[in-house]
């Protein structure tokens, strides 16, 4: 068994450590007050049982408070004063300066916690190494003097989680998404170099590229680009080569009949379209942004983005290559052809492509066979997002964070070139526990807890105002986001609904059923699921009111999250079962992933949640291996196109570089009860010589996952 040091780094738990502090404090008090060498040995017996029985590694912290608790439970107060005053004296201590410590362990990768935090980081890599040590200084720079202290003091306790404070004493926004066409058609500025309108295909795409690098390196969330804005650039190729075959068969002497133009044009066409899509999936997998990481980028495939006729014609082109390649998959050092992480895709399902007989129904299967081999592309339903988003289509920012509906000047819809300011998670199981079952006083305690969110997320919209557009000129000067002047401020970009900003929200399944006794999909207690929702969406839209600030309910993707709210739960309410029992808690409305449920039923239930998670919702389907079956996987789209606006399915794609095995890896507890993964042909346990591909929080993730969230993982059930 093993416990976390203050530095974050792991050791063996020693009972002999806490026999020590308690015999320091009991000597600091006069004998009549001491407590007996007995009390001393059941005390350290009782807090190393409970450390055994929680199949977690507890902090230091959490077993001082335990070891607090237990010398007040046998009465000897002047020793639990004396133990308490000492915790406090070491407290002072350390916050004079709190960062050394992780940062020293973090550089010789002892780190546990920061090791697993994103599992599409590698903490030995020096550059995210200098990320990690940036964020650190940053999080207690926003902890001592940028937050309020009630707003740390709830965030430190698990109330609420205050997202990217390793970002928030700069001034960073959240998502995007890009305004790739504007940037191409229009030119732009990299590093001080202009860049103009592209001449080719593949061009184009090698600027995206550099776009979505730079972008990734000014904000800390996701973004996202659309094919449809590099469509326009196949027929520029294509004019071009039709003037070079020509002079090439002049030259040469050659007759070249019209045909055997066109025949050749295309040839080259694809030829080109190829190279093109091959450069953004290689870029973005090799590129370095300043934060450690390739760019958590998403890239939409929706027809219905252009007109009929020749550019759609070359859109499809461009989205059947995209697909065939991320088929084919990337391969790791070894050569071995694994599914990569990014870009990740979004593909739209619409009147065209959604039955056998419907003129676009190839290109679906396509994505159906990419979905089953590499977990993309998730899909967006046209049918039901028009329903819900005023007739508008459009891609979420990153994985989930959806923009509000909004219309320029021109009163025109506008969607690319618009940014998420940030998010501010309450956590639903906490409120529910704090409230002891008590319906009334939960309301109370989670309108307290809704202002301490937006208290919170006013402090990020603080921190952005009077930002000048200088510091991200890619964003705000030169048509990312925006094309303001030098020195002008972002703050018109604030107000008026074209950013928005999130009240994220989790354990909607563990608040439900500790104030219920029932999970949320059962017909009694889901009326109070979507009261909760809809108690969350009404004070966005006061909020929204009073400030003219777009808020937005966000189902929030707890990727680290999970387990340190699973953590803080367990320390201030014990072991609940059904509510605390787990080490992670659920994600946003979704079922349990232990709750048994089909695919269809699931979806179909979810989608009402979807419907009050306006601001950001993803659903998902957890299925076994689906290359052999995709007409299976083409009956859950299907389904997904009438009943739900955007949802995945969750395969396996894992590759043990020990015995070449490219089956599922499996998660499974050692002798200390921690869990690892382990390739079930050859035994295999060294992280280092595997490939694990799982979707955690709309993304996949490759590096793997605090034991929260393994465990998370590892209960998943089968809904297919």
């Amino acid at each position: 068994m093993n416990i976390i040091k203050r530095s974050g780094t792991e050791e063996v738990f020693d009972i002999d450590k806490i026999r020590m502090a308690l015999v320091k404090a009991n000597n600091s008090v006069v004998d009549s007050e001491q407590l007996t060498e007995e009390q001393i040995e059941d005390i350290s017996k009782h807090v190393e049982d409970i450390c055994t029985g929680m199949d977690r590694a507890l902090n230091v912290e959490e077993i001082q408070d335990l070891v607090e608790n237990e010398i007040m439970g046998q009465n000897a107060f002047a020793v639990a004063r004396n133990y308490i005053t000492y915790r406090y004296e070491r407290a002072l201590v350390r916050k004079a300066n709190s960062t050394d410590k992780q940062i020293l362990s973090l550089l010789e990768c002892d780190n546990e916690e920061v090791k697993q935090e994103n599992s599409n980081k590698n903490p030995t890599v020096n550059s995210v190494q200098r990320d990690y040590m940036a964020g650190e200084v940053s999080k207690d720079i926003t902890r001592r003097f940028l937050l309020p202290a009630d707003i740390v003091e709830a965030h430190e306790n698990g109330m609420i989680h205050f997202h990217d404070s390793d970002y928030f004493a700069q001034h960073m926004h959240n998502c995007c998404l890009v305004n790739l066409e504007d940037m191409l058609q229009n030119g732009t500025v990299i590093s001080g170099t202009m860049i103009e309108k592209p001449h080719t295909f593949s061009t184009a795409c090698n600027i995206a590229t550099q776009i979505i690098a730079q972008i990734a390196s000014s904000q800390y969330g996701g973004q996202s680009i659309s094919l449809s804005h590099l469509a326009p650039f196949v027929d520029i190729s294509r004019q071009g080569f039709r003037e070079t075959v020509k002079k090439e068969f002049e030259e040469a002497g050659l007759p070249l009949n019209p045909k055997q133009l066109e025949q050749v044009v295309e040839s080259r066409v694809l030829e080109e379209i190829n190279r093109g899509v091959q450069m953004i999936q290689y870029q973005v997998i090799t590129l370095m942004t300043t934060n450690g990481q390739a760019p958590f980028v998403t890239v939409f495939m929706y027809l219905g983005e252009v007109p009929e006729g020749r550019t759609r014609d070359d859109l499809v082109l461009v989205i059947e290559e995209v697909l065939r390649q991320r088929i084919y998959g990337v391969k790791n050092e070894a050569g071995v052809l694994v599914t990569p992480a990014f870009p990740k895709l979004i593909y739209v399902l619409e009147e065209d492509n959604i039955t056998e007989d419907s003129k676009y129904w190839n290109l679906t299967k396509l994505a159906a066979e990419c979905t089953a081999r590499r977990m993309v592309p998730d899909y967006i339903s046209e049918k039901v997002m028009k329903e819900l988003k005023q007739g508008n289509c459009y891609p979420c920012m990153g994985c989930r964070s959806f923009l509000t509906v909004y219309k320029d000047e021109q009163d025109k819809y506008k969607f690319y070139g618009r940014f998420n300011q940030g998010v501010v998670t309450i956590n639903l199981v906490d409120a529910a526990c704090t409230s002891e079952g008590d319906v009334g006083r939960f309301w109370e305690i989670l309108d307290d807890r809704l202002e301490l969110c937006h208290r919170a997320l006013m402090c990020r919209h603080e921190r952005l105002k009077g930002t000048p557009s200088d510091v991200a000129p890619i964003l705000w000067q030169y048509g990312a986001l925006a094309r303001l002047k030098k020195g002008e401020t972002i703050d018109k970009l604030l107000y008026n609904g074209y950013s928005t900003i999130s009240l994220g929200y989790a354990g909607l399944s563990e608040c439900t059923f500790y104030m219920t006794g029932k999970t949320h999909t059962d017909i009694e207690a889901t009326p109070f699921a979507l009261q909760v929702m809809q108690h969350l969406n009404d004070a966005c839209k006061r909020w929204k009111e009073e400030s003219n600030i777009d808020f937005s309910v966000y189902g929030t993707p707890l990727e680290s999250t999970t387990y340190k709210f699973a953590k803080c739960l367990q320390k201030r309410f014990g072991v609940i079962p059904g509510v605390t029992d787990k080490n992670y808690i659920t994600n946003s409305y979704h079922v349990h992933v232990t709750e048994q449920i089909d695919a269809f039923a699931k979806l179909k239930f979810e989608s009402q949640f979807q419907m009050l998670s306006p601001g950001g919702a993803i659903s998902y389907v957890e299925v076994p291996n689906m290359t052999n079956n995709i007409e299976a996987v083409l009956s859950v789209v299907q389904y997904i196109y009438d009943n739900i606006m955007y949802a995945e399915l969750n395969t396996k794609s894992d590759y043990c570089q020990i015995c070449g095995y490219d089956g599922e890896i499996k998660v499974v507890s050692d002798q200390d009860g921690k869990l690892v993964w382990e390739c079930p042909n050859c035994k295999n346990r060294d992280q280092d010589k595997m490939n694990v591909a799982r979707r955690t929080c709309g993304y996949i993730g490759t590096q793997f996952w605090n034991q929260g969230r393994t465990q998370e993982i590892k209960e998943r059930v089968l809904h297919l």
